[in-house]
């Protein structure tokens, strides 16, 4: 139990706070739904009940992979974040048939809804609340990626960056985004209907709602699924490759590879050094290479060969 609390801790903050609040959310329209039965907070109830359940799993799947590896697992557990959020899209799939669903009968058999200001205030609400998580998710990106940014370049660098984040931060990110979004367009379906009378817009929203989950549903089932097989990280490959190469003993890269493993780095690399050279200047290099690359964020192992110099640059041949 205390290793497990341990774990807990280190699970990602964005997820747990993205929890909280999307269930308070989801609790808080559930109600107004019930006195006011607007189908539009019937779709938002059930899109923030789908993300407090998502981001709960995140949560407790971001946790479980910093688990340490064990004789049995001696790779570790990393890649469990990536299995935990391919089921957790499960849930948002579900919701988001039954908000499409819904909307659909709504356009067939449109109703009018009551409650108008109860509905507005808690839609008003509930976006500015999503609109603060999704503040902190992106602040989140940047933390996780050391960039520095205020005001409008928080928006525009954590968008820019998102394919970099972790895949638990880069979930609470979508979803939040698509739920502010979502937020938005059933505060302006309610407005309309209410004055103009054209009910079947609460039914539109519903299904515009149902089909931006779906969306986000299948782009992070494309994401986790390519962390689960093992992934690359190109960006990281081009990095240490830089870094490598500044090292004046090093003549040459054959290959490098970094793989992903969950929110994890596991470098590869393999070397051209001077065939002159002793097994203990070899060894030096090692070491020296292995306690810099470990520095970048992320990065948890190291695995590095030796080869003979050929005089052919591979390295300069791959960056081209």
């Amino acid at each position: 139990m205390g290793e497990l609390l341990q774990l807990l801790k280190r699970g990602n903050k964005s997820a747990m706070l993205a929890a909280i609040v999307n269930t308070v959310i989801a609790v808080i329209k559930g109600i107004a739904y019930f006195f006011t039965g607007n189908v539009a907070m019937f779709a938002e109830t059930m899109h923030s009940l789908g993300d407090a359940a998502n981001q709960f799993f995140v949560f407790t799947g971001s946790a479980l992979s910093k688990k340490a590896p064990t004789d049995k697992f001696p790779n570790g557990f990393g890649r469990l974040v990536n299995l935990v959020l391919l089921g957790a899209v499960l849930i948002v799939g579900i919701m988001a048939f039954e908000t499409i669903k819904e909307g659909y009968r709504h356009i067939l058999h449109p109703t009018k809804s009551g409650g108008f200001i109860i509905n507005i205030s808690v839609l008003g609400l509930s976006t500015i609340l999503e609109m603060f998580v999704l503040f902190k998710a992106m602040k989140e990106i940047l933390h996780e990626l050391d960039i520095q940014a205020g005001g409008l370049n928080v928006f525009v660098k954590s968008f820019a960056n998102l394919g970099r984040a972790k895949p638990a931060t880069k979930l609470v990110f979508m979803e939040d985004f698509v739920a502010s979004i979502g937020g938005l367009l059933a505060i302006l379906a309610v407005i309309i209907a209410h004055f103009t009378n054209l009910h079947q817009l609460e039914g539109i929203a519903s299904v515009l709602i149902g089909f931006m989950m779906f969306f986000v549903v299948g782009r992070v089932f494309l994401d986790n699924a390519a962390g689960v097989i093992g992934q690359s990280d190109e960006v990281m490959e081009s990095k240490i490759g830089t870094i490598v190469m500044e090292d004046p003993d090093v003549k040459d890269i054959q290959s490098l590879t970094v793989i992903k493993e969950g929110e994890d780095l596991h470098v590869e690399l393999e070397i051209e050094i001077d065939p002159k050279m002793t097994i203990a200047a070899a060894d030096d290099i090692k070491d020296r290479l292995e306690e810099r690359i470990l520095t970048e964020k992320g990065v948890v192992d190291v695995m590095i060969e030796f080869d003979e110099e050929d005089g052919v640059m591979t390295w300069k041949n791959q960056e081209k």
